[in-house]
C-alpha cells in the first residue's frame, strides 16, 4: 500500500472520484485533442450522471479543459471561465452499454477544427482509465508520457513506432494494440518512461498509413 492509498489526492472536494477524476479525465482528453477547446460535448453516465451535479462534475470536467488541476481553487467557477473565453459547452447523457458507472464521454472541437471522441472512467482515489478514443477501446491511465498512434491495420507500422523510441532513446513502459476490425483502423497506445520528442512524433505524422498521432505528456 502507498501513501496515496491511505490519504488521497490533493483536490478540492468533495469527491475524488466525481471531482478530483473528473478533472483529471477533462484534463487529459484536452491534451489528447492537442490544442484548446473550442467546443466540448460532454454525455455522463451512470453515477456521474445520477449525483454529478451535487459533486461539482460537470464543473470539474471543464475545469479539466481549461487546464486546470485537481486542487485549482478555480474549479468551481469554470463554467464562467469558460463562457468568458468563447467555449460552446454542451451536457447530455451518455448511452453507453456496460460502462463504468463514473463515466463521461468528451466530444472535443478544437479551434483548427481538430476533433476528438473521449471515454474516460474515474475509477476511484482521483485516478482515471481512458476507455475510448474516437470510438476504438484502449485502456490507459494517463500517469505516463503516453503516445497514441491510429494508422490502418497493416503490416510495419509497430516497428516504426518503436523503431523512432528507440532511436530517440524513449522507453517503452507498456504497450497496447486495438483495431476495429482486420484491415480496419487500429490504435496502439503507447506508455513511455521518458517524454517522446516533438520532432519524433512529426515523423510519425508523416509516415503512410499513420492516420492522427495524439501524445498526452503524463499526469497532472
Amino acid at each position: 500500500m502507498e501513501l496515496f492509498d491511505v490519504i488521497g489526492p490533493v483536490m478540492v472536494g468533495p469527491s475524488s472520484s466525481h471531482t478530483a477524476g473528473a478533472v483529471r479525465i477533462g484534463y487529459v482528453a484536452g491534451r489528447l485533442l492537442g490544442e484548446k477547446v473550442k467546443e466540448a460535448k460532454i454525455l455522463l453516465y451512470g453515477s456521474f450522471l445520477d449525483t454529478g451535479k451535487g459533486h461539482g462534475t460537470d464543473k470539474a470536467l471543464v475545469a479539466g479543459l481549461l487546464g486546470m488541476k485537481p486542487d485549482d481553487y478555480q474549479i468551481a467557477n469554470s463554467l464562467e471561465i469558460a463562457q468568458r473565453e468563447n467555449i460552446l459547452v454542451e451536457f447530455g447523457e451518455a448511452r453507453l452499454a456496460e460502462a463504468h458507472p463514473n463515466t463521461a464521454e468528451l466530444i472535443l472541437v478544437g479551434e483548427s477544427g481538430n476533433t476528438i471522441d473521449v471515454v474516460a472512467e474515474s475509477v476511484g482515489g482521483g485516478k482515471i482509465n481512458i476507455a475510448k478514443i474516437d470510438g476504438i477501446e484502449t485502456n490507459f491511465s494517463g500517469e505516463y508520457p503516453t503516445l497514441i498512434v491510429h494508422n490502418q491495420d497493416q503490416p510495419g507500422h509497430v516497428s516504426e513506432v518503436t523503431s523512432m523510441l528507440a532511436h530517440k532513446s524513449v522507453n517503452i513502459a507498456s504497450m497496447q494494440l486495438y483495431r476495429s476490425y482486420r484491415g480496419g483502423r487500429a490504435v496502439m497506445v503507447v506508455e513511455c518512461d521518458q517524454e517522446v520528442p516533438p520532432d519524433g512524433i512529426e515523423w510519425l505524422t508523416r509516415v503512410e498509413g499513420v492516420l492522427k498521432v495524439t501524445y498526452f505528456e503524463g499526469t497532472i
